[in-house]
C-alpha cells in the first residue's frame, strides 16, 4: 500500500483535518511530510516544497523555529502537564490579557473549536437565549453541532441543533437586523471573523456590536485566523472595535497546539468557581488545555513577534506576492481567468473557467502544475520564514503553471488535468 491507502485504513478520512484529506489536493500532491523547516516541507523521501499551507496557517514564523522549539522543550523538561496550574500557564495567561485591550480573563484549550463553542456556551449561559447567528461566509467555526448542523453535513446530528444557528451575511448590516427582528430577545450571541477576503465597510464591526448590545446579546469575534496576521494585537485593534469575546488560535504559537477564550470579565467569570451562590456553567475542562510546551512556546512566539517585526513582513510579502502572481497573469492575458486577491496578509487566489465561472477543476490544475515545480499552495498562508528567495521561485513557478492554464482554457481543462478536481469540504456526498 502506498501512505494514501495506508492512513486512510486506520484514520477515518485519511487525516486529523478534513482539509487535509486527498479530496483537497491534486493527485500529484505528495501524501504525507516527514518534517519542515522553516517554509519547506520534506518528504520521506527527499522531496523538498515549497509550502504555502503553512499546518493550516498555524505556522506564522516558519517550521522548527529554533528559539520556539527551545521554549516549548524548557517547559517539556519541567514536566509538561502538572498537577495543579503551572507557573507557565500563569504567565502565558497574564500575557494574553495584557496584550490584547478587550480581554480581562483567558481559557486555554487545544483547539479552536473547544473555544469557540465555549465562546456560544457563555452567550447562551450570560443572556438565557438560545439562539447563535454566525456569519455565512466564513468558511468553519467549530466541529462542534451548534456549527456544523447548520452545514450540508448534518448526518449524526439532531436537527434540532442546527436549528439553533442562523446566518446573516458579511458587509450586509441589513441581514443582521432582520434576524434581531424576527427572532427578538432570542438571539443570545452573533459570531463572526473580523476579516477573511475582505475588509469590513463602513464600519461594520461597529455596526454589528452596536446590534448586539441594543439587544442584548454578545458580541463574539473569532480571530484564529485574524489574530496575529493582521496586529499584534488582533485584527479587532487595527479595525477598532472591541468584542465581548474572542478567540485565538493558529500562529499564537507557531504550529503547538494553543487556543484561547478570551473576554471581558463580566463574561468569563460565570465560568469560575469564586462567586458563591450563582449557578455554575461548566465552560471548558480539558486535561491538556494547559499543557506547558504549547504555553511556552505562545510566550516565545511574542516575544519574536515584537523583536522581529512579524506582522509588518506578513503585510509587506503579501503585497509582493498578490502584485507578482497578478502580473504574470496580466502578461499573459488571463487576468480575467486568475487573479490574486484579497488583504495582504492573507491573501487569496481565484481561478476561473473560459466562461468566467469559479472553478474547481482550474483551481486543482494549478495545484497541479505548481507542485510539478515544487510548490505546495492549496491556499495562501504566509509565515516570517517566507522571504525574498522564495518569492522569485514562487513566482516563476506561477509562470509556468500559468502556461499551462492558458492552454487548458483554450483546448478543456480535462486535457491538461490528471486525477478528479478537488471538492468541497462540506458536502454533503463524499
Amino acid at each position: 500500500m502506498n501512505y494514501s491507502d495506508r492512513l486512510n485504513n486506520v484514520i477515518p478520512g485519511g487525516a486529523h483535518t478534513y482539509s487535509r484529506g486527498d479530496d483537497q489536493y491534486p493527485v500529484n500532491a505528495p501524501q504525507l511530510f516527514e518534517r519542515g523547516e522553516g517554509s519547506y516541507l520534506y518528504t520521506p523521501e527527499g522531496e523538498k516544497f515549497l509550502d504555502y499551507g503553512m499546518a493550516l496557517r498555524a505556522v506564522t514564523l516558519g517550521y522548527g523555529q529554533k528559539e520556539i522549539a527551545d521554549a516549548a522543550i524548557k517547559e517539556i523538561y519541567k514536566g509538561n502537564n502538572l498537577t495543579r496550574p503551572s507557573l507557565i500557564e500563569l504567565q502565558a495567561a497574564e500575557l494574553l490579557v495584557n496584550l490584547i485591550p478587550s480581554v480581562d480573563m483567558v481559557k486555554f484549550a487545544k483547539n479552536g473549536s473547544n473555544v469557540t463553542t465555549a465562546a456560544v456556551k457563555i452567550a447562551r449561559a450570560y443572556t438565557g437565549k438560545k439562539y447563535i447567528v454566525r456569519c455565512y461566509e466564513h468558511p468553519f467555526f467549530s466541529f462542534d453541532d451548534w456549527f456544523i448542523g447548520d452545514t450540508p453535513l448534518k448526518r449524526g446530528i439532531p436537527e434540532e441543533f442546527g436549528n439553533l444557528t442562523l446566518n446573516f451575511h458579511y458587509n450586509d448590516i441589513d441581514s443582521l437586523a432582520v434576524l434581531f427582528d424576527k427572532y427578538f430577545n432570542q438571539i443570545a450571541g452573533v459570531i463572526l471573523e473580523p476579516a477573511t477576503s475582505d475588509h469590513p465597510v463602513d464600519g461594520f464591526l461597529n455596526k454589528v456590536q452596536e446590534l448586539c448590545h441594543k439587544n442584548g446579546s454578545l458580541f463574539i469575534l473569532d480571530e484564529m485566523i485574524t489574530g496575529f496576521r493582521w496586529h499584534m494585537q488582533g485584527a479587532q485593534v487595527y479595525y477598532n472595535v472591541e468584542p465581548d469575546l474572542c478567540t485565538f488560535g493558529k500562529g499564537m504559537a507557531n504550529g503547538f497546539s494553543v487556543c484561547a477564550l478570551a473576554g471581558k470579565r463580566e463574561f468569563m467569570k460565570i465560568g469560575g468557581i469564586k462567586e458563591e451562590g450563582t449557578e455554575r456553567v461548566f465552560l471548558t475542562s480539558t486535561t491538556h488545555g494547559a499543557e506547558m510546551c504549547g504555553l511556552g512556546a505562545f510566550v516565545r512566539t511574542v516575544e519574536f513577534y515584537k523583536s522581529n517585526n512579524v506582522v509588518e513582513h506578513l503585510w509587506s510579502y503579501g503585497e509582493k506576492l498578490v502584485t507578482g502572481m497578478n502580473n504574470v497573469a496580466k502578461e499573459i492575458g488571463i487576468q480575467d481567468n486568475f487573479m490574486a486577491n484579497g488583504i495582504s496578509c492573507s491573501p487569496n487566489y481565484i481561478t476561473k473557467d473560459s466562461s468566467g465561472k469559479a472553478s474547481l477543476a482550474f483551481r486543482t490544475l494549478f495545484s497541479q502544475e505548481l507542485i510539478k515545480n515544487g510548490v505546495l499552495m492549496p491556499w495562501i498562508a504566509l509565515s516570517y520564514a517566507h522571504g525574498n528567495s522564495e518569492l522569485e521561485f514562487t513566482l516563476n513557478a506561477v509562470k509556468i503553471a500559468l502556461a499551462i492554464y492558458v492552454k487548458a482554457l483554450d483546448e478543456g481543462v480535462e486535457k491538461y488535468l490528471v486525477g478528479p478536481a478537488i471538492k468541497p469540504v462540506f458536502r454533503t456526498i463524499n
